[in-house]
């Protein structure tokens, strides 16, 4: 089953049980992929975490029964999952603007999500230099956080904390300080290399593990073999800026039309300095024949 065709069955399973408790682990079960992964899937390709897109359908379904008719707030602050009539309420203000006893006034402007389909999206405006790479299992080590699918904002706020409390360069050390050949860095980063649970998933600063090194004080992680496509940019400055822009357009446009689906394996984060002084940064997606 393909990306897409996994990812629009998700969506009608949304839509048929939308008046019910539903849980990311409802949701996976019309895919073939585990809580987790689906969950990290969805946010790449919609650019939301799950839980973010049911509350959004749910409280524009509440905002048309309100603008259709006599729907009481309690009834549908029930019906949709909240505590209470005021929970509801401050839920509906914050994506409508306006109260759900405004909402049902002619003329008011109202924020409605339509459910979500996936397709092939052919923008053709910008060349992606990317490649595929097979890697037997390997070890790291690093420092690591665990953040949720809507806290990706603050990774990059993770390595400046890094930076500015010496353990960048604690990490560098026992790494052997040493950069290759290409000019990869010797700190580099993955992410996903296990299940947490949710829509939360754990991230490493880390460095590849090597006879000798020093991994005393950092957390290790287990990489297996696998097929990766590698999506390169030569344009960011300094660290850090091109890769979210490389993951997403990764999972939105090459994606769902290269004839490989997503794998159970971890994302990665490359940064090099090439010898002629060119700084680059390269997305790893782990992938696998459709």
């Amino acid at each position: 089953m393909d990306i897409l065709t996994q990812l629009n069955r998700a969506m009608d399973y949304i839509e048929a049980h939308i008046d019910d408790d539903l849980a990311l682990e409802d949701v996976a079960k019309a895919t073939s992929y585990s809580p987790y992964h689906f969950g990290r899937l969805f946010y790449y390709v919609a650019d939301m975490p799950l839980s973010e897109y049911i509350r959004k359908r749910k409280l524009s379904l509440a905002a048309m029964q309100l603008q259709s008719g006599g729907a009481k707030v309690i009834d549908l602050a029930v019906l949709y999952g909240y505590d209470s009539a005021d929970s509801f309420t401050r839920a509906f203000v914050k994506q409508h603007g306006v109260t759900p006893s405004r909402a049902r006034k002619s003329g008011v402007n109202l924020t409605i999500f339509p459910p979500l389909t996936f397709q092939i999206n052919i923008k053709g405006v910008q060349a992606m230099n990317w490649r595929i790479e097979e890697k037997q299992a390997f070890e790291v080590f690093g420092i690591e956080r665990v953040f949720g699918n809507d806290e990706t904002a603050l990774v990059p706020k993770f390595w400046d904390e890094l930076l500015e409390n010496g353990e960048y360069d604690r990490l560098y050390q026992a790494a052997g300080a040493v950069r290759g050949e290409d000019g990869m860095h010797c700190v580099n980063a993955v992410c996903g290399y296990n299940e947490v649970g949710g829509d939360r998933f754990p991230y490493m600063i880390c460095a590849l593990k090597k006879p000798g090194s020093n991994t005393d004080g950092f957390k290790t992680a287990q990489i297996p073999k696998a097929t990766w496509a590698v999506f390169r940019s030569e344009k960011a400055d300094h660290m850090g800026i091109a890769m979210k822009t490389l993951f997403d357009r990764a999972y939105q446009e090459w994606l769902p039309s290269s004839g490989y689906q997503w794998a159970a394996a971890p994302d990665m984060e490359l940064y090099y300095s090439a010898p002629d002084g060119k700084y680059f940064e390269e997305a790893w997606i782990p992938v696998a024949k459709a």
